[in-house]
């Protein structure tokens, strides 16, 4: 039998260290890491390697059920996996363990709960940005050019006949950038 840990955040900036030492109290004698977002399992190898990894009678453990899943699909598609290998999963911080049958009706509590917490927060999220759009806040990238060098660059290419990689490197932006000023004119805006 083998404790497989699987420890994960969702940006380069945040640490593993927290769960790491976790992991490595909880007696894990492999851990796969990795620094990803967590929506679907497909897209983290690490967690795939860790799946593919365990066998009949192993233990994956995980410090929280959010970083091995966080929606109920995702999370029922791991589940099914595990129990077909024989494998139980072991969620540290809220105490779950599947090889109980109280632990896989928490289990499964957990993971619907957990994914209404992300649905209630990408709510808010959107209503924030809502919010702070009608107020005037612009998102994004700002603009390269003012209004001002945007018409400099398509006379400069219609009277003077700059050649688009000249206009980028005159005007030290990207030669789509240069486009773009171009393309303005054709719209009409």
């Amino acid at each position: 039998m083998a404790i497989v840990g699987y420890a994960r955040v969702s940006t380069v900036g945040q640490s593993l260290d927290v769960q790491l030492d976790k992991l490595t109290k909880a007696n894990c004698s492999k851990v796969y890491k990795e620094k990803r977002s967590g929506r679907q399992a497909e897209n983290r190898p690490e967690l795939q390697a860790a799946l593919d990894y365990v066998r009949d009678g192993d233990v994956l453990v995980v410090s929280r059920l959010d970083r091995m899943a966080r929606s109920v699909l995702d999370l029922a598609k791991i589940a099914d996996l595990l129990k077909k290998k024989g494998v139980s999963l072991r969620v540290l911080d809220q105490g779950l363990d599947t090889s109980t049958a109280e632990g896989v009706l928490l289990f499964n509590l957990l993971g619907a709960f957990a994914e209404f917490e992300a649905d209630i927060r990408a709510e808010r999220q959107r209503d924030g940005i809502a919010l702070a759009q009608k107020r005037g806040t612009k998102f994004g990238r700002k603009k390269a050019l003012t209004p001002a060098q945007e018409e400099r660059i398509r006379t400069m290419r219609a009277e003077e006949g700059f050649s688009i990689e000249q206009l980028a490197e005159r005007f030290s932006i990207s030669r789509s950038s240069v486009y773009r000023a171009l393309q303005m004119k054709e719209e009409g805006t």
